[in-house]
């Protein structure tokens, strides 16, 4: 790796992002106040929603806290599951839950997001919490956005007056990136231009980025070309494509690393980069939902 290319370690920033908290749980726990309770709902046998969610459990238990997990089978009813949702709302034990996405077809995702008690949806997709997050007040910030806000915290990257270019609009990271990097707040306080699949000549925005956040779901499709010398590259994608090793594949993002990586100051790596993060930043809001900092 060039000299001039720095890693923006996840792994280990998410790492120190726990023992943090690990440290606040053990305070509480020794004033005799209950270890916050983290809970997951998650439905049908979708391998890397499994995976992810016992990620979850594990770091949850790493670091002193209660979790627990709802395994529910794909063809799970619509009712069925707003009736698990309503149990985990008035369950005074648990202070925040999640229901893993993606949702079979037959179940309306609005519908069940909507129906999360705001105070306990630490994943922060409710609405009330996406407009809390519009609005500049405190409240549930969704955990990937959030983790990449405190990787450009801890290895300082200054984003004050920077061209951010955003490749993806979703929900759960395009969008709610756009607005955090857009408010008038350090990091923040960027120039943001939002890229989707309709967007012409792509490559011509790109190319202008000081900091490119790369959420478009394609594998490696940002190559060295599209992409400012000295920029900032953050790759939010995972995929698995075919590789002669053991396990037959190969983990990798939305950027084509070994080729961008040769041209830019920062880069997160795949694995190892925003992931980590996102566990990270449900942990500590799981902290903030015990603590009531956003709801009493």
């Amino acid at each position: 790796m060039p000299k001039k290319a720095k890693l923006i370690d996840g792994k280990k920033t998410a790492a120190a992002v726990k023992e943090e908290i690990k440290v606040e749980v053990a305070a509480m726990i020794d004033s005799d106040i209950d270890a916050p309770h983290l809970a997951a709902v998650i439905i049908g046998e979708d391998p890397a929603s499994q995976t992810y969610v016992a990620s979850k459990e594990k770091a949850a238990y790493h670091i002193g806290m209660t979790s627990s997990v709802y395994r529910l089978p794909d063809n799970t009813s619509e009712e069925k599951l707003l009736k698990t949702i309503d149990f985990l709302n008035k369950d005074p034990e648990v202070d925040g839950f999640i229901v893993q996405l993606p949702l079979p077809d037959h179940i309306d995702v609005d519908k069940v997001i909507d129906s999360i008690d705001p105070a306990k949806d630490v994943d922060g997709f409710h609405p009330v919490n996406v407009g809390k997050m519009a609005l500049g007040q405190p409240g549930y910030l969704s955990a990937t956005p959030a983790g990449i806000m405190e990787l450009f915290k801890r290895y300082r990257i200054d984003t004050v007056g920077k061209h951010c270019v955003i490749l993806g609009r979703s929900n759960i990271v395009g969008s709610p990136m756009s607005i955090l990097m857009s408010k008038k707040t350090s990091p923040g306080n960027a120039t943001v231009t939002v890229c989707h699949s309709r967007t012409r000549d792509i490559e011509k925005y790109t190319r202008d980025a000081d900091i490119l956040i790369c959420a478009i779901g394609q594998p490696q499709f940002v190559k060295a070309e599209m992409v400012k010398e000295g920029a900032i590259v953050i790759d939010v994608g995972i995929h698995r494509i075919p590789a002669d090793n053991e396990k037959g594949y190969r983990l990798v993002g939305d950027v084509d690393f070994d080729a961008v990586v040769k041209k830019v100051k920062y880069i997160t790596p795949v694995p190892g980069g925003v992931g980590p993060m996102t566990i990270a930043m449900l942990l500590k809001n799981t902290l903030s939902a015990a603590k009531k900092e956003f709801y009493k």
